[in-house]
């Protein structure tokens, strides 16, 4: 089809840009040093004036230039005007010239749905800055823009913006990464864990008995726990783990939608711990309750070693 790009690949395009900017602006809260903390829930449950920033942004760029999708962000935020500086028009040049695939080349506006975290790994990127700077913290923290269409998580980017940040003064700080299942996934070199070696990725901060009762009966060879649903995928796709493994509620819909069309775009699999995909309608509930069980490869076995007591505490929604 020739002619301008398809809606979602224009929209994908923006995402791209967007997600830069908001990167940048986490970016430059941290070095202002003001972080501006509020506690939502409680203290493992934080927001930041770079969350509210940045889900300004993400969500006011993308209403302005696609007036009629549904964007649904994590933090809840008055009704205000933004300010203009932190509107972004930019849109990745090299995604417009991809094709689309085929089944999603007549989506109109109204059928997308976007899940956007504007900063993914909130509970790191608030550590106390030596622990932040010397145990890798700040790789936990992403931003996340995915979008959904029929339930289904088509398209995700996912920046990351203190990527290179041990390499110190003069390193270029942040990367992006996007992908479609049925196009590919770009910004990052896929890679397996060697397939005789299982490394499980789990929670740094939400663990408790069935989380790890669950990860022990996948007989790892090695556990890893970071922040972020974000940055477990990038894990994945990295060849830093074999499979996410979170068996407990708490992580949401924004958490899982850009990861999950990425890893798929590779042939991962993202299910919530009974197998089960999850929807991303605009009218879905928010929390994945069932927990979350993803794998680059051999997601079966995954599946097929949850140990009955978890698969009874997470019912199935």
């Amino acid at each position: 089809m020739s002619g301008s790009p398809a809606v979602v690949m224009r929209l994908v395009a923006s995402a791209y840009s967007v997600a830069e900017k908001a990167g940048a602006i986490v970016r430059k809260v941290l070095h202002s040093g003001e972080l501006g903390i509020v506690e939502k829930t409680g203290a493992n449950d934080l927001q930041t004036l770079a969350d509210r920033l940045a889900q300004q942004s993400i969500c006011a760029s993308l209403s302005r230039r696609f007036p009629k999708i549904t964007i649904i962000g994590e933090e809840e935020l008055p009704d205000e005007e933004v300010q203009e500086d932190l509107i972004e028009n930019g849109q990745a040049e090299e995604i417009l010239q991809k094709t689309c695939p085929a089944e999603y080349s007549g989506l109109t506006e109204e059928e997308l749905v976007v899940w956007v975290d504007p900063l993914d790994g909130t509970k790191e990127y608030t550590e106390d800055p030596h622990t932040r700077l010397h145990s890798g913290l700040l790789d936990n923290v992403t931003v996340l823009i995915g979008i959904a269409y029929g339930g289904k998580a088509i398209a995700g980017v996912i920046n990351q913006p203190f990527y290179n940040y041990q390499l110190g003064a003069g390193a270029a700080l942040g990367r992006t990464m996007w992908g479609m299942p049925g196009l590919g996934a770009f910004g990052f070199q896929l890679q397996e864990v060697p397939g005789d070696k299982r490394i499980v990725t789990t929670t740094r901060s939400h663990s408790n008995k069935l989380v790890t009762d669950c990860v022990d009966a996948m007989e790892p060879h090695e556990v890893i726990r970071v922040g972020g649903a974000g940055n477990k995928i990038i894990q994945l796709v990295e060849g830093k783990a074999s499979a996410y493994v979170f068996a407990s509620p708490g992580c949401k819909k924004w958490d899982t939608c850009a990861p999950e069309a990425i890893l798929h775009a590779v042939g991962g699999k993202l299910t919530d711990i009974h197998g089960n995909a999850y929807r991303y309608d605009a009218n879905v509930k928010h929390m994945n309750s069932a927990g979350v069980l993803a794998a680059l490869r051999n997601h079966e076995y995954y599946v097929n070693r949850v140990p009955q007591s978890v698969l009874q505490a997470l019912k199935s929604h």
